[in-house]
């Protein structure tokens, strides 16, 4: 099935729910964390091909800093979350208080990369958390791996089943500011679910979207 022949604005809003639910959970964790007011939303869901993904990035080179975890339980699959470098360094200076912070290339301060780590932990659990209490399907998030490597290593690296021709991957943007922030100085990083091929159908059918064929 062409899944995404299938998918409706509205299946679209309830992706978008479901990140801003998560969105809201995390916000209150990294306002905890930060001892600062963090607000977060999520103004994008997108699905596209597999192969399409590369390109949406901007190609298999492009560097970026990523937190990966694997999904089991009833839709095993991956997820990314992504920060291009600069992004990555932005809000890693705000976290740790260090202005020379940089990722330019390695050695990493080791201070940074905890607190970028710790960051992908709130965010990738929230999110999986209000995609299971939505769809009421039983998820388990692996330990998050953080990366920073090109995008076409990274994704490789962390895909188990290779996608194939048809296979989608859902991206959820987010928007991460403190409160008295202007909305253009925002971090702006993004979601990268890719469900393993059989997953899509039980996902979908969560979702409300059932096999016409």
């Amino acid at each position: 099935m062409d899944y995404i022949n299938f998918i409706s604005s509205t299946h679209i809003d309830i992706l978008k729910e479901v990140g801003n639910i998560g969105a809201g959970h995390s916000a209150t964790s990294l306002s905890k964390l930060l001892a600062k007011k963090i607000d977060m939303n999520v103004p994008d869901v997108k699905i596209v091909s597999f192969n399409d993904l590369m390109e949406w990035v901007g190609g298999p080179d492009v560097v970026i800093a990523s937190v990966f975890l694997r999904i089991e339980g009833d839709i095993p699959g991956s997820l990314f979350f992504v920060l291009s470098i600069e992004q990555a360094e932005r809000f890693i200076k705000q976290l740790i208080g260090d202005d020379q912070f940089s990722l330019k290339e390695p050695p990493y301060n080791e201070l940074g990369l905890s607190a970028f780590q710790e960051l992908g932990n709130i965010l990738t659990g929230s999110y999986l958390s209000s995609l299971s209490d939505l769809t009421d399907l039983t998820i388990y998030p692996s330990v998050p791996a953080l990366t920073i490597d090109m995008f076409g290593a990274v994704i490789s690296h962390g895909l188990i089943e290779l996608s194939h021709a048809g296979d989608f991957a859902i991206i959820i943007d987010t928007a991460i500011k403190e409160e008295d922030q202007l909305e253009k100085d925002s971090v702006k990083g993004h979601f990268f679910l890719l469900p393993d091929p059989d997953s899509f159908k039980k996902l979908f059918d969560a979702l409300g979207v059932k096999d016409e064929e």
